[in-house]
């Protein structure tokens, strides 16, 4: 499968080429997600153009950019309340507290169009892709429950958004995609039905984007991919300031980031909200069956569900865990660096571990997600991409551990024996 871009128009915001630029290092092949991806569409009866329109095999992706006036290291973005960047209130002269009603309103005239043609409704999701750079966001739960997602767009936080939104139980026939694709774009031709199952889109169930063997992601370089970033276009939409760069001609504005960042240098790296925790001082090695473990820190959390997706998130929606901490690891197999990703949840007792192991055994179910997806890199400027990862879960009392291992220096897959023995290993790591 490939996922397959068409440009229709330009992009609407300058971080829309940093959108286009992840859909773009998806790739071609077997291991990349499928699906199609509309440039720059304006669907009929939609207010304005948008950025990219995705439509994969189990869902569609409304993807929306907004361009905030400087990088920011922290965007409290809800849905129905102020942003804030890097603690300061982002305002817009029309007097607009945040870009997210323009986006959600986007996404609601897809559903309607869809609906208005009579084709048969698929999950669609929303992601408001922000620039020209975060390094971290933060998100009410309930609207990640809505399907909004509000991210950086890099190729692993678009292809999390897509796992995460595209959801629907059955693939979609060619037949079905090119119904969606005629009531979006009425003036293209229709795909011949080889193309469209070359998308992915085929009667046979297949692997969801849960199943992580079915989410390769070539390893590229930033060069190889993101374009530099063009002259911001005329844009219809009013630019986002800050108010302190409305009130004091940017100077605080200027004043305020460099607080900021100071102030974050000054305190543990955390992920979203007061719930979350995390931890980067040193701690000692560990060693198991004379293999050393060197810790890269981890993350301490109550909010489980939201760091899951597929089948697992839906599981623990409905079955909260108590606690959930993530710790990571470098090590060896063989004479090979491996990372390492140890998610262990607590439960309120062991018979509901004991269901939720049985959902996290299964294939294709899902995972539990790396915290760099949520805001806290790994050290020393590592990057580990787990979606191929060897896996292994058990079960402790109240208590679920759940590895995953990939190689750190070349391409990893989750049948590779010396990571499915490193991974069964890894489970004997100490709590």
């Amino acid at each position: 499968m490939a996922m397959r871009l068409i440009r229709l128009g330009d992009e609407t915001s300058a971080v829309g080429a940093d959108v286009r630029a992840a859909l773009a290092s998806w790739g071609r092949g077997d291991g990349v997600v499928g699906g199609i991806a509309l440039i720059g569409c304006k669907p009929p009866d939609c207010p304005e153009p948008v950025d990219a329109i995705v439509v994969l095999p189990r869902g569609i992706m409304v993807v929306v950019g907004v361009d905030l006036p400087d990088p920011a290291m922290r965007l409290d973005a809800p849905v129905n309340g102020q942003w804030k960047v890097d603690g300061w209130p982002l305002v817009r002269a029309d007097g607009a507290v945040n870009p997210a009603a323009e986006a959600v309103q986007a996404a609601t005239a897809v559903v309607a169009r869809l609906q208005a043609q009579r084709v048969e409704p698929m999950p669609v999701g929303t992601v408001i892709a922000v620039g020209p750079y975060v390094a971290r966001v933060s998100q009410p739960s309930n609207d990640l429950a809505r399907g909004i997602r509000i991210l950086h767009p890099e190729p692993t936080t678009l292809l999390t958004a897509a796992r995460e939104l595209a959801v629907y139980e059955h693939r979609c026939s060619p037949q079905r995609a090119n119904a969606i694709l005629a009531a979006l774009v009425p003036n293209h031709p229709p795909f011949t039905p080889e193309e469209l199952s070359g998308e992915g889109f085929t009667e046979s169930a297949g692997a969801g984007l849960a199943s992580a063997s079915t989410l390769l992601i070539p390893r590229v370089t930033l060069s190889e991919h993101r374009p530099v970033t063009p002259a911001r276009p005329a844009a219809k939409r009013l630019g986002w300031l800050p108010v302190t760069a409305v009130l004091l001609v940017g100077l605080l504005l200027v004043t305020g980031i460099v607080v900021a960042i100071a102030a974050a240098s000054d305190q543990p790296q955390a992920t979203e909200g007061p719930k979350t925790s995390v931890s980067v001082a040193q701690q000692a090695t560990q060693v198991v069956d004379g293999v050393a473990y060197a810790p890269k820190g981890k993350v301490q959390d109550t909010d489980c569900q939201s760091r899951a997706f597929g089948d697992m998130q839906v599981w623990l929606q409905a079955n909260p865990c108590a606690a959930l901490t993530r710790s990571r690891y470098e090590s060896t197999a063989g004479n090979e660096p491996i990372a390492v990703l140890l998610a262990d949840l607590t439960f309120q007792d062991a018979g509901r571990a004991e269901a939720f192991l049985k959902v996290a055994s299964a294939p294709g179910t899902g995972s539990i997600i790396d915290p760099s997806v949520h805001g806290t890199p790994w050290p020393d400027g590592r990057k580990p991409i787990f979606d191929s990862a060897a896996y292994q879960a058990k079960q402790t009392g109240a208590g679920v551990r759940i590895v995953q291992v990939i190689w750190l220096d070349k391409a990893s897959t989750p049948d590779d024996a010396a990571l499915v023995a490193a991974a069964r290993r890894s489970l004997n790591l100490p709590a």
